[in-house]
C-alpha cells in the first residue's frame, strides 16, 4: 500500500457531487455540470476519496460495464499535496480493486494529462499510439 502524508486517510467511497466538482476545479480538471455529477457519480464501479479530516483532498474512480471495459477517471489531488504520494496511493487502491475483481483480460483505459503518464506507467499502463489513438468529444 502506498503511504499517505500524516493526517490523510483514504476511504473507499464516492465523493459528494459538490465536493467532487470543487476538487476537479481546484485540481485544474475540466468542468462538469451539477446534473451530470449527480447522475454519474452513483454509477461508479469503484471510487476512493482521500480526506484531511472532512475535507476532500484527493479522489479517483473506476467506471465501466463491470466485465469487459473499465476506465480510470477523476484522478484529482489538491495541488498543495502534489508530489507527496497521494496520487500514487489513489492509483494503488484502484488497481488493487481492479486486479482483484475485474474478470481476466478486461480492458482498462485512462487518459493521462500532462506528465501523469509517468505515474500511470508505474502501474503497467502503456501509451496506445501509434497502434491506436485516443479520441473524445465533449457534448
Amino acid at each position: 500500500m502506498s503511504a499517505l502524508p500524516e493526517g490523510l486517510v483514504l476511504h473507499e467511497a464516492i465523493p459528494a457531487s459538490d465536493e467532487y466538482l470543487a476538487l476537479r476545479k481546484l485540481a485544474g480538471l475540466s468542468a462538469f455540470s451539477e446534473e451530470g455529477a449527480a447522475i454519474g457519480l452513483p454509477n461508479s464501479w469503484f471510487a476512493v476519496c482521500v480526506r484531511d479530516g472532512d475535507r476532500l483532498v484527493g479522489m479517483g474512480r473506476v467506471i465501466g460495464d463491470g466485465g469487459l471495459f473499465f476506465q480510470i477517471v477523476d484522478i484529482a489531488v489538491d495541488p498543495a499535496l502534489h508530489r507527496k504520494g497521494v496520487g500514487r496511493a489513489i492509483m494503488a487502491a484502484l488497481m488493487r480493486r481492479l486486479e482483484r475483481d475485474a474478470p481476466p483480460r478486461a480492458f482498462v483505459s485512462l487518459l493521462a494529462d500532462g506528465v501523469a503518464h509517468q505515474l500511470y506507467a508505474e502501474f503497467g499502463f502503456e501509451m496506445s499510439a501509434p497502434a491506436s489513438q485516443g479520441m473524445m468529444r465533449r457534448l
